[in-house]
């Protein structure tokens, strides 16, 4: 039997090989990885702070029904962008009737064309496999040389099958030609138990630049384990910010790679967790051309006995002479269990370059708290305030109005929930 918990997947995909689309060779080679080293423990290094021997006590199924309607459930919260051309993904799968395609760039789905791409690496990230083996749709999205394809929102929602829990794993794609730009808001949202394991290919041709925009609030007894490689050309700029804010484990890894002079990554976000929530923001930032710039600015907020996780690893390579590469992570705890691990890493082989890491873990100011009730300011609004004071950094780095009044209105509504 498959290591921790990869023999139910496996399962799974051997009853499924009939109707999988694309390349059955390469699904099978990602099945065999899973075979014979099943899925991460804490004794591999990148996962030693997050465990995933919770998913053996919840015994996934496909997704056999649509949850029609679903998408309807958070309309109010998409009020802001009601014009906005859309993608709607319920259960891992393209919802033709709640979605609208954008004008400016080409979108199909992984359903018609099982388009791997050639950025994920199933044989060095087995979540990665276990998408490759099972994955059953997703959105391609492609944006000609210069066009300007404004803002799209990608919905993916998710949601357990009658109680039992389920897991859906969408393989996503988005191509940006020379000199293209796109705003690309991520919501991810639902109820009950499931698995999310979506790997995202993201191409940043030369001049182009991207902005992504993830709200991961999905269920709290959801489980969200998201990879993302980025492949940023000369002079192309990839601009990230992620605000995790639900499920009981979640993991956002984030590869990016400037590979062409003057390219730029910021991958920034933001953790907000409460009860036993477990949530593990990993990146890898390689630098392997002269004159890159990379940002990163992540914080955390915790209460209750949640756990917040940063991993963030800068390389530089010998021909990435003039690198600037910043990292920095502060956590804020709530309560004495919080709890948060960080490790910055910095690998360097040039000799001409800025690079530098910080880190920062402290509670709230009682000199503060106590300053404010003294000018009659309730304790809880001063927290409130407070907290926003700490975060205010990391959001204020997001210039779409509809995206950010969206994440301050998520946001607050944690602050009134969260003890």
């Amino acid at each position: 039997m498959a290591p921790n918990s990869a023999a139910g997947f496996l399962a799974r995909y051997d009853g499924l090989t009939r109707r999988l689309p694309g390349d059955m060779a390469r699904r099978q080679e990602a099945a065999d990885i899973l075979r014979s080293f099943g899925l991460p423990t804490r004794r591999d290094e990148a996962w030693k702070y997050t465990s995933l021997a919770a998913l053996d006590e919840a015994h996934f199924h496909e997704p056999l029904t649509e949850a029609s309607g679903f998408a309807a459930e958070i309309e109010p919260e998409l009020a802001g962008f009601a014009d906005l051309p859309r993608l709607v993904f319920v259960q891992g799968r393209l919802d033709s009737a709640q979605s609208r395609l954008p004008e400016t760039a080409a979108v199909h789905g992984f359903a018609q064309t099982a388009d791997f791409g050639v950025l994920a690496r199933p044989d060095r990230d087995r979540l990665v496999a276990l998408n490759t083996m099972l994955a059953e749709d997703g959105a391609i999205i492609e944006v000609p040389a210069d066009a300007d394809a404004g803002t799209l929102l990608l919905v993916s929602l998710g949601t357990d099958m009658h109680g039992t829990p389920t897991a859906f794993h969408p393989r996503h794609a988005i191509r940006l030609a020379a000199g293209a730009k796109l705003t690309l808001i991520e919501i991810f949202e639902g109820k009950g138990t499931y698995l999310h394991n979506p790997v995202t290919e993201i191409v940043v041709g030369t001049g182009a630049k991207l902005t992504h925009i993830r709200l991961q609030n999905e269920s709290m007894a959801a489980f969200h384990l998201a990879t993302l490689y980025a492949d940023i050309a000369a002079g192309a700029a990839y601009e990230a910010f992620t605000l995790s804010i639900g499920g009981q484990m979640v993991r956002t890894e984030i590869h990016a790679h400037l590979h062409g002079a003057a390219g730029h990554a910021a991958l920034n976000a933001a953790q907000l967790l409460r009860g036993t929530q477990h949530s593990d923001f990993t990146t890898v930032v390689s630098h392997d051309a002269p004159g890159c710039t990379s940002r990163q600015t992540v914080k955390h907020v915790l209460a209750g006995k949640s756990r917040g996780v940063f991993q963030g690893k800068i390389e530089v390579a010998r021909a990435a002479q003039k690198t600037d590469g910043y990292q920095m992570n502060q956590a804020l705890l709530l309560t004495p269990d919080a709890e948060i691990d960080c490790k910055p890493q910095l690998e360097i082989y040039a000799d001409d370059v800025k690079c530098s890491h910080g880190a920062t873990v402290g509670a709230l100011d009682p000199e503060q708290l106590f300053y404010m009730a003294s000018r009659g300011i309730p304790g809880e609004d001063a927290r409130a305030i407070l907290v926003r004071a700490f975060l205010a950094e990391a959001l204020d780095v997001i210039e779409n109005e509809a995206a950010r009044a969206l994440l301050d209105q998520v946001i607050e509504s944690w602050w009134r929930d969260a003890p």
